[in-house]
Formats: structure tokens, sequence, C-alpha cells
């Protein structure tokens, strides 16, 4: 598949495709990749890949009359710009819709994705113009899956006294504790995000910390499909989750509403401590 490749000043890289505005690889300085993505995916036209950072729109999930997770991630981006900085590497691709999308939603719009990649940062921006003449309503994710070497021995910090809608046993809880332990079948949508997360992960001669912070964006999905449901998904191999757990930036509770020519931006970035 067509891919944009960014290459920082300081090493730092990252893959995005052009199909779906599918960010496929990151690689900090000093560091390994960060991204999973499935051995088993279909890289196909048409067709969503398993890892890496889908982009969903305008639909999260079933939430809707539309496919799953909405059609940008398996739709035909075009390139902008990619360019490389004095101290970053920065890449835009973009999306609108054309017949096939007004098909399933009546709306003309534009996306934008931004993808910046400097040390051991990653930045994800994810921009959505009303390009009508009426307001439409949406809902939306960076689907980022993350990469790990063992997910028995990783935790999510910063979402304590956080509201969430825990989809596994479909009821509104309540964040106890500050460290979320991932195992098992895990499906939570977390509301009103306000503080930075960070992923931890206990490895044999370190921790890793990954910083997770987002903007514009008021939930968080935290999402690993544990063995039963891994092993029923033909793009994933069997023991799969163990080596990812997702964690996004995701409007969703309250979508988001343009009026005509109005528009709106939400960002992740990760930085690897």
């Amino acid at each position: 598949m067509d891919a944009i490749e960014l290459l920082s000043p300081d090493g730092a890289r990252a893959t995005v495709l052009l199909h779906g505005g599918h960010l496929v690889s990151w690689q900090p300085v000093g560091g390994e990749e960060q991204l999973y993505l499935s051995p088993k995916s279909e890289f196909a036209s048409g067709q969503a890949i398993r890892g890496g950072v889908p982009v969903i729109f305008p639909q999260f999930g079933a939430r809707g009359p539309l496919q799953r997770h909405g059609f940008a991630r398996s739709k035909p981006w075009a390139l902008v710009m990619a360019e490389q900085g004095k101290d970053d590497a920065l890449a835009v691709l973009r999306l609108t819709d054309d017949a096939a999308t007004r098909m399933f939603w009546p709306h003309a719009f534009e996306l934008e994705l931004s993808v910046r990649v400097s040390g051991r940062e990653l930045q994800i921006e994810l921009a959505c113009e009303n390009k009508g003449e009426t307001a439409f309503d949406f809902t939306a994710a960076l689907h980022s899956y993350l990469r790990l070497q063992d997910l028995d021995s990783t935790s999510v910090q910063g979402l304590s006294g956080l509201r969430y809608w825990d989809a596994v046993d479909e009821v509104e809880k309540v964040q106890r504790v500050d460290l979320l332990l991932p195992g098992g079948d895990l499906d939570r949508i977390y509301h009103r995000v306000r503080d930075e997360l960070t992923l931890r992960e206990r490895l044999d001669t370190h921790e890793r910390r990954l910083l997770i912070r987002q903007q514009g964006f008021d939930d968080a999905v935290v999402w690993n499909p544990g063995a039963a449901k891994c092993a029923a998904l033909a793009d994933m191999p069997t023991e799969g989750f163990l080596q990812m757990l997702c964690v996004e930036a995701a409007q969703i509770e309250k979508p988001i509403s343009l009026a005509a020519g109005e528009s709106w931006a939400g960002m992740q970035s990760f930085v690897l401590l």
C-alpha cells in the first residue's frame, strides 16, 4: 500500500498509509516500536487494518446506522504535505466526502489528519470541517493500539474518579482506584478525561512508561478483547491480546455538532519517558 515514511532529523520514525489515513508504525528516538500491528491483518482496499491507529469517523462502534466505526478507516486519503523540519517530521492527509460516502452519510465534510514525530513524542491531530449548508453530528476516535511485551505486567494510571461505560457488563461505573490492571476482556469508555494518562509496563530490566495526553476529545476508550474474543477475530493471532492494549482519544458520549462552515479538532499525543 502507498505509505508515507516520516523521519525526524533526530531519528524518530513513523509510517502512515494513504489507505485509511492509517498510522501503522512509530519508533521514538532510542525506543522500540510502540504500536501494535496484527500480523494477520488484511491489507486490502476497502478493508480495515487491525492495529496501528485507525481513524474512527463519523460513528464510533455500532452506535448508529453506519458500518461499525464508520468509513474513514477504509477509504483512500490524499497526501496534502510531508516535510522534515529542523527537529521534527510532519505529514498531513485529507479525506473529503464523495458519492460513496454520501450514500450512507449525506453530508459534505473535510477531514485532515496531521502526524508529527520528534524525539520521543508522537502527535496525531484529527480535524473536521463542515463543508455543506446544513449542520451534522458525528462521533470520532483515534483507535490507538499500543504494543506490549506482556499484558499481565501492564497498568494504566490516571483514571481514578472517572465515570465510565463498561461495555462488557453494559452498565455505568466509577473508577475507584488510580491503577487500571487490564487483565481479561476489557471495554470501557471513560468520560470527561482531563488529566494525562500513563501506560506502565514492568519489564525484566526496566519499567516502560508512556505518557498519553489528549485535547479536544472528552472521552478515552481502554480496550482489550481478552482470550475468547481475540480467538474469534479472524485478523488477530490467538495470543495477540497479550501484546496490545488500546488507549484511544475519543468523542462518544456527547457527539460533536458542526454548523455549516464550522470546524473541530482533537489531538492525542504520546511521550516515551
